[in-house]
């Protein structure tokens, strides 16, 4: 099962196309950051959907491919699109996971494992799923429950997005 297709490496944007909600699906902002590499390549794409008028972000989506370090973490260690949502609220305190359960859910006519993750801050909802090109997607929301109608939501983001002119 393949949610995004490989495109060639461009130095300016992310050698894959990005799972997310298209904006003008979406309202409010959109805001895009790039994870990149000391030799230049991109180790990752992270999007901030921003519903709450300037006062932070309400969900941020990030997408990880295989090696990239941002996806290695220690025991009890939020992913780095927690942490970066947290960052963007201005919230400094500490955020461990608790636990961590897998469930089914339909993508289309295609079965997607989804790994809900539990943290210590109740009010961040966190799951992940693996792309079948060893992409690493994470949502992470804020005050806002992630429900499975929300991956029908989700489709490739358009390569032009991530290119400067």
């Amino acid at each position: 099962m393949s949610f995004l297709r490989r495109r060639s490496a461009t130095p300016t944007g992310p050698d894959f196309d990005v799972l997310a909600m298209d904006p003008g699906d979406w309202p409010g902002d959109l805001g895009a950051g790039l994870l990149p590499a000391p030799d230049g390549s991109c180790q990752g794409v992270f999007l901030r959907y921003d519903l709450f008028g300037g006062r932070g972000p309400a969900m941020i989506i990030g997408n990880l491919p295989e090696g990239s370090p941002a996806r290695e973490l220690e025991e009890g260690q939020v992913p780095f699109e927690v942490t970066q949502l947290l960052a963007a609220l201005g919230n400094e305190e500490p955020v461990e996971v608790l636990e961590t359960e897998d469930i089914p859910v339909m993508h289309e006519d295609n079965l997607l494992i989804v790994r809900r993750i539990k943290c210590s801050e109740g009010r961040i909802s966190c799951t992940q799923f693996d792309r079948s090109d060893g992409v690493l997607v994470t949502i992470a929301s804020w005050d806002r429950p992630i429900t499975d109608e929300l991956y029908q939501l989700l489709k490739p983001l358009p390569a032009e997005m991530f290119q400067t002119a």
